[in-house]
């Protein structure tokens, strides 16, 4: 049926909640008073128990939220170590792209050095290109003259 109760003198219950202001009131005015302190006692005590029942749902709420917060952390972790996983592969393809590079760099400077030393070696026949075209025309336009 619900939690027994025990039984404890009711001199023992009336002691510590004795009233102090009883002076020359009656004593119907007395357990008027008292009553009435009970019945608000007994109104802060439900009033208490539906604060507490609301705040075990919201501490249920609060663990629901903490079990998905750390799901969403654990699933961030796993993304992080993926992460560092897929940068360590991207380095290990640098130095590997590097060793590439070096040869084709010094095969691009030799080919540079070549077309120097080609230019070098035509700015002398565009020189005597240039004069012979010009002499060439020179004769054309003093014969049209």
């Amino acid at each position: 049926m619900g939690i027994p109760v025990p039984e404890v003198p009711a001199t023992a219950i009336m002691s510590p909640m004795a009233d102090k202001s009883a002076g020359d009131r009656p004593a119907r005015q007395r357990i008027k008073t008292l009553t009435q302190a009970a019945m608000n006692a007994d109104v802060t005590v439900n009033q208490l128990e539906d604060v507490l029942g609301g705040l075990g749902d919201t501490l249920g709420d609060l663990n629901t939220s903490l079990s998905n917060l750390n799901s969403a952390i654990d699933r961030l972790d796993n993304g992080l170590d993926h992460f560092e996983a897929t940068l360590g592969r991207i380095d290990d393809l640098m130095r590997r792209l590097v060793t590439l590079v070096a040869p084709v760099e010094a095969i691009v400077e030799r080919i540079d050095y070549m077309v120097g030393v080609g230019e070098t070696v035509m700015s002398p026949l565009s020189v005597t290109e240039h004069a012979v075209r010009n002499a060439f025309n020179a004769l054309r336009n003093r014969g049209s003259r």
